[in-house]
């Protein structure tokens, strides 16, 4: 019988007083922190694994994430740049300089080619920015993203790209409604314009990583809920535990936004100068904030969670009350 509530003749407890309690048990406690621990880890964690595979797997969802970046003005001018480089590759001007003294060429073919650059760099412009290009560009990357889903669930080693040839199919069908004055119709290339996305070689790394993230999609949720009951259910003390288990997953979660602004921030770094930074960064963000929503919502809930219990209900605060006067009471 515990010292605090001492028992009344006939073996019965003074109102008020919690029954008398069994013989204490360590690993309870230490058992209980430990999972709850565990758990407050896994959570984070098997939200990001989750978000991760719906972007790899679920093609719709892809497509619908990246919708927006159709009318974002840094991706329009990448793609812009991009698809006026792979018409311009093919733009070819022997033919009209044999007219002109060799000593001359060099600058009569950068004057050509300035102008001509211009002239194509409007019609794509034209074409990125019309009504039509959402529609093409859902298209491209649909395709592109069930490529990517082939690749990482089938073995070899086949590079994923993003084909814009859609969009230059309309460039080559602007062109030849606008006279232009050198076949430039002609020489459009009919096979398009490829961004690589996941080089051949850096297939099989992507495909370990895929099977990692789908693995830990399907295990960490249950796990992180499995560790969090079981340690609430072990220990005695479970405001405690509660207002410890929230503080802990927002703080979790809090770690993980930090952890995704540094990867972004290296990631860009990282990336070859002649690719678009503020076009890259849209990507990241339009991919990333599904998921940046779902880590901010489980600072709240987290944060919520040990308020309310720090706070406790008016009976429990009434039961604390009257125990502190009863102990008052004992010792005066």
């Amino acid at each position: 019988m515990s010292a605090s509530a001492p028992v009344r003749p006939g073996g019965r407890v003074p109102a008020g007083e919690p029954p008398p309690r069994g013989p204490r048990t360590p690993w309870r406690g230490l058992a209980g922190g430990v999972l709850l621990l565990v758990g407050v880890v896994l959570l984070p964690l098997g939200l990001a694994a989750v978000r991760a595979r719906a972007e790899l797997t679920e093609t719709d969802g892809y497509v619908a994430a990246v919708a927006p970046l159709a009318g974002n003005a840094a991706v329009q001018e990448a793609v812009v740049g991009d698809v006026t480089d792979g018409v311009m590759a093919h733009v070819r001007l022997d033919g009209l300089l044999k007219a002109v003294p060799r000593a001359e060429r060099p600058a009569v073919r950068r004057h050509f080619t300035r102008g001509i650059r211009e002239y194509v760099t409007r019609q794509v412009r034209q074409v990125v920015t019309g009504r039509g290009f959402p529609a093409m560009w859902n298209g491209v990357h649909r395709t592109a993203h069930r490529t990517l889903d082939g690749s990482l669930t089938a073995p070899g080693r086949s590079a994923v790209t993003l084909d814009l040839t859609p969009v230059v199919e309309r460039v080559r069908h602007q062109l030849s409604h606008n006279g232009v004055g050198l076949d430039l119709v002609r020489q459009v290339p009919r096979a398009g314009v490829q961004i690589v996305l996941l080089k051949a070689p850096d297939v099989p790394r992507v495909r370990a990583a895929y099977d990692l993230v789908h693995t830990g999609a399907r295990l960490l949720p249950p796990a992180a809920a499995l560790c969090l009951a079981g340690g609430l259910v072990l220990v005695r003390r479970r405001r405690r535990a509660l207002i410890g288990a929230g503080a802990g997953c927002a703080a979790a979660a809090a770690l993980l936004a930090v952890a995704l602004a540094l990867l972004r921030r290296r990631t860009l770094d990282a990336l070859p100068a002649m690719v678009s930074r503020p076009a890259a960064g849209a990507y990241a963000d339009a991919l990333t904030d599904p998921l940046l929503t779902g880590v901010w919502l489980l600072i709240g809930a987290g944060a919520l969670t040990a308020a309310l219990a720090a706070g406790g209900p008016p009976a429990a605060r009434a039961l604390r009350a009257r125990r502190l006067a009863a102990r008052a009471a004992q010792v005066c």
